[in-house]
């Protein structure tokens, strides 16, 4: 009877959708009631392009490529917005900004951060038994029971919201450059646009500054380290985990330690990748070493490359915005252009993610947090609806198209902060705002209200340069589709149980170890 049953799973059957679980439990004798763990990784800023077309191999990214080779990667994979907190909610919640009351960034002196009464991915993972980890950039509230040991994290190291957000004593390289951290007790002054001299980043971890300001030289490897020694005791311990690992790269300043012998430029970015791409290849090694056959690892980005920092800036591919550039300001970071929401993406879970295999499926960051819950037997938090979708049929190689529609907010460019201006159905792109962002050359395009929205057919114009004629045989076909689909996202956000966060800012609240020292500077112990 056993051996029957077997014969018929291996044939192809799949009862469900546990084709996966009851084929080991027959094979290895081992039940799939063991939960797997789970390690998201984050890159800051990181172009689509940063890996070369459909993850092509490049000379800057070994591991992330051989990890591509390894599992499943995506080309048609967005960020929930186009800049930090947002995305980062969105990850955490599975919710657009409308929902989760976060449309735009947390300040240093932000009183509020990701409302609490918004459930995260690792509180519901805490309470179905995992232990859980956070390592690098929080930037979701850092003051009082918004910092991230009081939003399901067991364990949190980093910083508490970008880098660029505090000075240091190694700057690295910014565009325009900003001054190391003042030292001595003169007083300190602010003489430059987007420098932060009168306050240093903080480190933190759990609930203690251990170094103000940080050594950004050494970051990367400290970050290396702490992931790879949760990662080993979490194993030991026999729980199931969550790592979430927000990487500061390749945000600006370019922390760069070691630059190789070529004209400057975007030399400086690629050694940037390749630190990164280093860091991210000591977890998989300590994955792989430590708990391979269970582990499911996720890398993607958590919005496009920041084009006003010129070289600094990452690459945004095939995906130029043309259209936007022709008229001034950025195609990319803050914008919903695909060079500010197409991000890289991979999953690696050796035995379950089939291996070397290209995805064109419309996913999202936001499918993050019910394809964990599910992967987890886990329940998704009750009275609120969801954004993102469990994926795990295209992870697993059983479906391929995703998403049959996503909206892009407003992040900081254009338009009202979370607004769905922006609609992508299908092959489709509809446009209802533009321009608002700053470009290399210092140009911002200027705000345009598009009425009749600007429609892009992608499959045949991925550099977004010449939209749909609006009297056009197929502009007239989609564009009652994409004002159901936004009138219906619309009205289902206005019956959800939504959240407000409070932006309120007082200087009070400012991470500080010692306010007696300039800029709050004080050595780990």
């Amino acid at each position: 009877m056993g051996w029957l049953f077997l014969k018929v799973l291996l044939a192809g059957v799949s009862f469900s959708g546990f084709l996966y679980p009851l084929v080991d439990f027959c094979i290895s004798g081992k039940t799939r009631d063991r939960k797997p763990n789970f390690v998201i990784i984050l890159a800051d800023d990181m172009g689509w392009g940063d890996l070369g077309a459909n993850w092509a191999e490049t000379k800057d990214t070994a591991n992330l490529d051989k990890m591509a080779s390894e599992g499943m990667r995506f080309v048609d994979f967005h960020a929930a917005a186009s800049t930090c907190s947002p995305s980062r909610a969105s990850l955490l919640t599975g919710r657009l900004g409308l929902r989760n009351g976060v449309t735009h960034n947390f300040a240093v002196t932000s009183v509020g951060g990701l409302p609490l009464n918004e459930t995260t991915l690792a509180e519901v993972l805490q309470q179905a038994g995992y232990i859980t980890g956070m390592i690098g950039k929080w930037h979701l509230g850092h003051h009082g029971s918004y910092h991230p040991n009081f939003r399901g994290f067991d364990y949190y190291f980093g910083i508490p919201y970008s880098h660029d957000m505090g000075c240091t004593d190694t700057p690295g390289y910014n565009h325009p450059p900003c001054p190391a951290c003042p030292q001595g007790d003169g007083p300190s002054s602010n003489l430059q646009r987007d420098c932060y001299t009168d306050v240093a980043l903080p480190l933190y971890e759990n609930l203690n500054i251990v170094e103000q300001p940080v050594n950004l030289s050494s970051l990367a490897q400290k970050y290396a380290e702490k992931a790879t020694q949760f990662i080993q005791q979490a194993s030991t311990s026999g729980r199931p985990f969550l790592l979430y690992v927000a990487l500061a790269h390749m945000h600006v300043p370019l922390p760069v330690t070691q630059l190789p012998a070529a004209p400057r430029g975007r030399r400086l970015y690629g050694a940037g990748l390749r630190e990164m791409d280093g860091l991210v290849g000591q977890i998989k090694d300590k994955v792989d070493h430590a708990a391979k056959e269970n582990t499911f690892l996720w890398f993607t980005g958590d919005n496009g490359p920041w084009a006003e920092k010129c070289e600094l800036a990452g690459s945004v591919g095939a995906f130029t915005g043309v259209w936007q550039a022709r008229r001034g300001g950025s195609p990319a970071k803050q914008t919903t252009w695909e060079g500010g929401h197409r991000v890289p993406a991979l999953a690696y879970w050796p035995g379950r993610v089939p291996v070397n295999v290209t995805s064109t499926a419309l996913l999202s960051v936001l499918d993050i947090f019910p394809t964990v819950v599910a992967l987890a037997q886990a329940s998704l938090p009750q009275g609120r609806r969801f954004d993102g979708v469990d994926v795990s049929e295209v992870l697993f190689g059983r479906s391929q198209p995703g998403h049959r529609v996503l909206f892009h907010p407003n992040s900081g460019a254009a338009g009202e902060f979370g607004a769905l201006q922006t609609v992508r159905l299908e092959r489709y792109k509809a446009f209802y705002v533009t321009g608002g962002a700053r470009a290399c050359d210092g140009s911002i395009g200027p705000e345009l209200q598009h009425k009749l929205p600007l429609i892009f057919n992608l499959e045949d114009d991925t550099a977004e340069a010449v939209p749909l004629e609006r009297g056009g045989a197929e502009y007239q076909a989609v564009l009652p589709k994409v004002r159901e689909v936004l009138a219906d996202v619309l009205q289902d956000i206005a019956n959800d149980n939504i959240s407000s966060a409070d932006y309120t800012q007082d200087p009070s609240v400012t991470p500080c170890c010692n306010p007696y020292q300039i800029a709050c500077r004080c050595q780990a112990p």
